[in-house]
């Protein structure tokens, strides 16, 4: 969208004498203070020369720039707000925080909440990865994880906080105040802003070339019609705290200011020399006007820095590749400690493909520079440096990280043997892999792309790298935040869906008294055998917990309830048939079922705490579900808990049912929950709601939950673990049954041991014991039987030879087995295609009335001979089967009482080819 002029036409500028102007390079509108100026100051249009600006801070690190950015706006009337995790636990449809006002989004942005504050400034560290092949290559413009420096307004209808004139107001007095630049060097570029379905005017604030701060009016709605305006009005500002920090500091590159004696550090571990900091200088300036998705824009970036340095553009471009991996390092493992420190585990889906492919894409530049260092040891190189600063996070899970990090790069490093044979299988089939093919070769078995192309090139194939490939598979698994985890919906039918969404909110009469068995309530509607009352005790599906049944009470005629869900507020019942017409309704739940789904709902709560305790504050859920015969728990975790692990969950999980935990349910508001009990509250799924409900087991397991629970851990009886699985990379599913149900399952196991009891002889006490002999003599028994197979083989391949036949220099061996060593024949037609090269094996077997022949060629004899196409023509014999030119495999319907004809005629058809072949 353009927008209107007066959109940015500020009383602000005309107060203090700015002038609009075009850029005479790239066309935009800007506002500055100099009438000399002709550019919009701002990359690619010039030169970087932000370090030639006069400023009169001294030098700020990160951390003095973050705290510099803190103190004004919360001196201008900001309230602090503390930062969110990098993974958006509080968002269903974004796996990554990628930018402070997602800390806001959707329930704060939509209107539904109110912000924690109103304004108020934060600094939220954040990870992008559609710029992650560019890191490095622009010394410092493109990083995957950053630091955002927000403040924000909401505006609402009735309650103006601040708008567009205030924002550029606190900008300017920021960085001429507070940086003290001279405000003839600052730029306000036009620009435009969507994301999000919102989008709004927005000014760029460049410096020397570098833009330091983005100001966002989030005024309008995208829809299909276009842009529609939005009574909440946010101002959304996001300023770059990096940028800041290598904006004071004169440095060569971000990487210098921000990761200080890093730099350093990591060469030294990479084994890297130190660069020429004159090239580096002459390749920042030059880097202004460098777009890394341009071929062309590098070769350019490039043959400039060769022609102010001296140097050839080849050492240039070599010398300028290996910083940009040494700097992508750097970032890379920053980024995968942060995600690693709020718990990501690494798989093939979600977050955790995001964090295994920065992991794989940092080995993969170490590798390619020539360093066979440790990932792990850079990670805690990154622990260290940052851990004592804004991340205690990374302190407080090193363990965790350290040991994923570890175990990743073993992993992927096994895997890419296996991946390399599948890889040059695909590249021989198809001549030229596509982009889809690339990245299918990457998520199944993670080969680079660059390892494809040199394997195609001894295979004399060619393979065309897209430059973007990583950010193209992070983009496409989700890093962007497009919609990837849908919200859940009733499965009820469209029609009913409208209809009921337009009744009043049913008032949850499980939620008041969950131990409630019967009611009464008003009938609001019905519609065929869907009804809505304006209360009810039936528990909804949802929150992976099962829906209540048992019967309502309509005009003294019971009718089964067979089903019930939720649409939005509203609770429909699905009943048996449909019902009579009357006002009220009484309502009696099936309590046996109701309770021992609360009993496994509280014990999958229970449990979950357990299992945070025994392996790892990283474990999250991934799903749940309750049932009145058992509860599943799918959670995120690196590997197959061990036996030990195993049972020592399931001992913690008893404990707290015996220590008789009390078990509150209570709704809250939902800033002051976060802020008293974090995100992991969010285990179960996000409500979109001013308030949620929240339970609490004692210290146990907090969580928001929608779902029915006993009073007290004590009523649960007690949980067995009854099997545990990895369901995919990085999830774990554990399988429980609470309360009575245990008592079944035993029950069922007493069975089953009685069974095998009998089976072997004796009593339950002595099976163990017996069936341990039994064990050991079938293990005897199949040794013995092993060498008695080697000496029939044996047999059987020296009786062959004795009887064999030639035909043209090749040796025609026949052997019809007899005997219930089933398979002998393969082992014998192998033993005599390695024994003789020049032989061919015709190998007979009954099985029952039919017979099997194995037909095989050895190594000279298969030159001569093409037993596949033998095959083909004993088809036409009623032989069917088929194989490899020097193997296949025959099968004879019936067969077994004429073998002696069978074989002659394979014979005759074997010679025949033989004999038409020098």
């Amino acid at each position: 969208m353009v927008s209107s002029p007066e959109e940015y036409a500020l009383e602000f500028f005309r107060r203090e004498g700015f002038i609009r102007k075009k850029c005479k390079v790239g066309g935009e509108y800007f506002w500055t203070l100099n009438p000399e100026q002709e550019h919009c100051n701002d990359a690619p249009c010039v030169d970087y020369y932000f370090w030639e600006v006069p400023r009169k801070v001294p030098p700020l690190s990160v951390s003095e720039a973050r705290r510099k950015f803190i103190e004004f706006f919360n001196r201008n009337g900001h309230e602090v707000v503390a930062p969110r995790p990098v993974v958006a636990r509080w968002r269903e449809d974004l796996y990554l925080t990628i930018a402070s006002i997602v800390v806001f989004q959707p329930h704060v942005t939509s209107g539904i909440v109110p912000p924690p504050a109103n304004p108020l400034v934060i600094v939220q560290p954040s990870i992008r990865l559609e710029d992650i092949d560019n890191v490095g290559i622009t010394l410092g413009r493109h990083l995957t994880s950053f630091e955002m420096g927000g403040h924000h307004a909401f505006n609402y209808p009735d309650k103006k906080v601040y708008w567009k004139e205030e924002t550029v107001q606190l900008a300017f007095e920021f960085f001429t105040k507070e940086l003290g630049i001279d405000p003839t060097a600052i730029t306000f570029k036009e620009s435009w802003w969507e994301g999000g379905g919102n989008a709004g005017p927005s000014f760029e604030v460049t410096v020397g070339g570098l833009e330091l701060a983005t100001l966002v009016f989030m005024q309008y709605r995208i829809t299909d019609k276009g842009y529609e305006p939005i009574p909440l009005r946010i101002v959304d500002t996001g300023y770059g705290i990096e940028r800041i920090a290598w904006f004071t500091q004169k440095t060569p590159t971000a990487f210098h200011a921000i990761y200080g004696h890093l730099v350093d550090d990591f060469r030294k571990r990479l084994g890297l020399d130190k660069v020429d900091e004159t090239i580096l200088w002459k390749a920042l300036r030059a880097a202004g006007r460098l777009d890394p998705e341009d071929p062309e824009s590098l070769k350019r970036f490039y043959e400039r820095v060769s022609r102010e340095t001296g140097i050839s553009a080849d050492e240039i471009k070599n010398t300028l590749a290996r910083e940009a991996g040494l700097y992508a390092l750097l970032d890379h493992t920053k980024t995968l400690a942060l995600m690693l420190g709020d718990g990501i585990v690494p798989s093939n889906s979600g977050e955790g493909y995001l964090a295994r492919l920065v992991l794989r894409r940092a080995i993969r530049v170490m590798r390619r520079l020539g360093s066979e260092a440790s990932l792990a040891e850079l990670v805690r190189l990154q622990i260290d440096f940052w851990g004592h600063d804004y991340y205690p996070k990374l302190l407080e899970n090193s363990d965790y990280i350290l040991t994923v990090t570890d175990l990743e790069e073993k992993r992927y490093l096994r895997s890419l043997e296996k991946g390399f044979k599948e890889a040059e299988k695909l590249i021989r089939k198809k001549k030229s892999l596509s982009i889809d093919d690339l990245i299918t070769l990457y998520d199944s078995h993670g080969i680079p792309p660059d390892m494809v192309a040199e394997a195609a090139e001894k295979l004399g194939a060619k393979i065309e790298v897209p430059h973007n490939f990583y950010a193209l598979v992070a983009h496409r698994h989700g890093a962007s935040g497009v919609l990837q985890k849908p919200r859940e919906e009733a499965s009820l039918p469209s029609d009913i869906v409208e209809w009921a969404s337009k009744f009043p909110e049913t008032r949850r009469l499980f939620h008041e008294d969950p131990y409630m068995r019967e009611f009464e309530a008003n009938i609001l509607g019905a519609k065929g055998v869907y009804l809505v009352l304006d209360a009810t005790a039936f528990y909804p599906t949802g929150g992976g917990q099962l829906h209540d049944t048992g019967y309502l009470e309509v005009c003294g005629e019971k009718i089964r309830v067979k089903r019930v869900e939720k649409v939005g507020n509203v609770i429909v019942h699905i009943l048996e048939k449909e019902a009579p017409s009357c006002t009220r309704a009484r309502g009696v739940i099936d309590w046996e079922r109701r309770y021992r789904l609360m009993r496994h709902h509280t014990g999958v709560h229970v449990l979950l705490g357990a299992a945070r305790r025994v392996l790892g504050k990283h474990v999250w859920q991934a799903g749940a579900e309750k049932t009145p015969e058992k509860a599943r728990l799918d959670i995120t975790h690196y590997e197959m808990p061990t036996p030990d692990q195993i049972r020592r969950i399931e001992e913690l999980a008893n404990k707290a049912i015996l220590e008789r935990i009390p078990v509150e349910a209570k709704i809250m508001d939902r800033n002051k929950a976060e802020e008293l009990y974090g995100f992991q509250i969010y285990q179960g799924g996000v409500p979109l709601s001013p308030q949620i409900r929240i339970l609490r087991i004692g210290d146990w397991d907090v969580e928001a939950c929608f779902g029915t629970h006993v009073s007290n851990t004590a009523e649960i009886g007690s949980i067995k673990i009854v099997n545990v699985d990895k369901l995919q990379d990085g999830v774990i599913r554990f399988e429980i049954v609470a309360g009575t149900e245990v008592a079944s399952y035993a029950r069922k196991l007493e069975e089953t041991l009685d069974k095998i009891a009998a089976t072997v002889g004796g009593s339950r006490l002595d099976a163990e014991t017996r069936v341990k002999k039994l064990v050991k003599d079938l293990n005897e028994a199949r040794r013995q039987l092993g060498e008695i197979r080697k000496y029939f083989v044996k047999m059987l391949v020296e009786k062959a030879k004795q009887e064999k036949k030639e035909v043209n220099g090749i040796r025609i061996y026949i052997m019809h087995a007899d005997t219930p060593l089933q398979g002998i024949v393969q082992e014998v037609s192998r033993k005599l295609s390695e024994e003789d090269p020049s032989s061919i094996t015709i190998a007979a077997e009954k099985r029952g009335n039919d017979l099997v022949i194995e037909l095989g060629a050895g190594k000279e004899a298969a030159k001569r001979i093409n037993l596949r196409e033998v095959a083909k023509e004993l088809q036409k014999l009623g032989v069917k089967g088929g194989g490899k030119p020097h193997h296949v495999n025959l099968f004879v319907r019936g067969g077994a009482g004429k073998s002696d004809e069978v074989l002659r005629t394979i014979e005759e058809a074997v010679a025949k080819k033989l004999e038409t072949k020098p």
